[in-house]
């Protein structure tokens, strides 16, 4: 509804990842650059980590984009799998069919597929979406599909994405050879307070916006704050501080538009209520050291008229 208000042919702020949007500083274009280097050198498997909300799907689907004609990227979004079933996800995801067969068959299947693929000159790459959630045997399962391998390279290259809890599961020793397998890995981090402003821009110039000239520096700077770096909350504050501002029929988003979607956010009230509580503990202990300095002093009088 405020597109045409703001100059811009689509909204800037969809939390849906898309790559059209995606913002290289705050070092994800570096990432970014480095898994595409880590898959074409096949090396090993590559570990992708960060907080809920922070980029890590973009990230997946910047992948996704920029992945050469001769590889084949197959997907694992459900990770409640046991090791069967996900062997079978596997297959059906390389076009196989494996109704009626026996793990092992399916085994079969599996790595006869992949030698084909090679043969052909193509590479496959599983990536697999939160792997935190998986089940340490189904985790087990993947680290074995990854011994496919022929003389030179691997058949399968893997690449798991996860919030921080992932590294928590490799860390069990059951886990040590999986986690040994790991060549690369990489942490998401949450977007620096200094480059939301430049994140803002971004997004409204790849909607359309002439300069992405719309957030001033103090409505910015609350976002961050608010948000705690996290890019979907970002994106949340952003769209509302928008809508804020359009309804008071305002030409850039101030820090008041910004003050009010951080109010009607859950983690902006979370926020709030936090400092507030955090003030109530700092204002109880002032006044309870004045209380004892007040005692101490009456002592201190009372012995001296003795």
């Amino acid at each position: 509804m405020y597109h045409a208000h703001f100059g811009l042919r689509e909204s800037p702020f969809h939390i849906t990842p898309n790559p059209a949007f995606f913002y290289a500083g705050n070092e994800r274009g570096d990432i970014l650059e480095a898994m595409l280097y880590a898959i074409g050198h096949g090396e090993g498997i590559i570990k992708v980590t960060g907080e809920v909300g922070a980029g890590k799907t973009m990230l997946c689907r910047m992948l996704e984009s920029r992945m050469p004609p001769h590889i084949d990227m197959i997907y694992l979004v459900h990770p409640n799998l046991d090791p069967l079933e996900v062997q079978h996800a596997i297959a059906a995801e390389l076009g196989l069919s494996t109704h009626g067969l026996r793990a092992d068959e399916v085994q079969r299947a599996l790595h006869a597929e992949l030698i084909a693929r090679h043969s052909a000159g193509r590479q496959v790459v599983l990536l697999v979406e939160e792997a935190q959630a998986m089940p340490l045997d189904t985790l087990e399962a993947i680290r074995l599909l990854s011994n496919l391998e022929t003389a030179r390279s691997k058949l399968l290259q893997i690449v798991l994405f996860g919030q921080p809890e992932l590294d928590d599961n490799l860390n069990l020793s059951s886990m040590r050879q999986l986690k040994e397998r790991i060549t690369h890995s990489f942490a998401v981090p949450a977007m620096a307070p200094a480059l939301t402003g430049d994140f803002l821009a971004h997004r409204l110039r790849a909607a359309g916006h002439e300069d992405g000239a719309l957030f001033t520096p103090a409505a910015a700077r609350l976002i961050a704050e608010a948000s705690e770096g996290i890019v979907r909350r970002i994106n949340i504050l952003a769209e509302k501080s928008l809508l804020a501002a359009f309804a008071a029929d305002a030409d850039v988003v101030e820090a008041r538009h910004a003050r009010q979607a951080i109010a009607e956010s859950p983690f902006g009230r979370r926020r709030g209520l936090q400092g507030r509580r955090r003030w109530r503990v700092v204002a109880l202990s002032a006044a309870l050291a004045l209380l004892i300095a007040g005692i101490y002093w009456s002592i201190l009088a009372a012995g001296a008229n003795l």
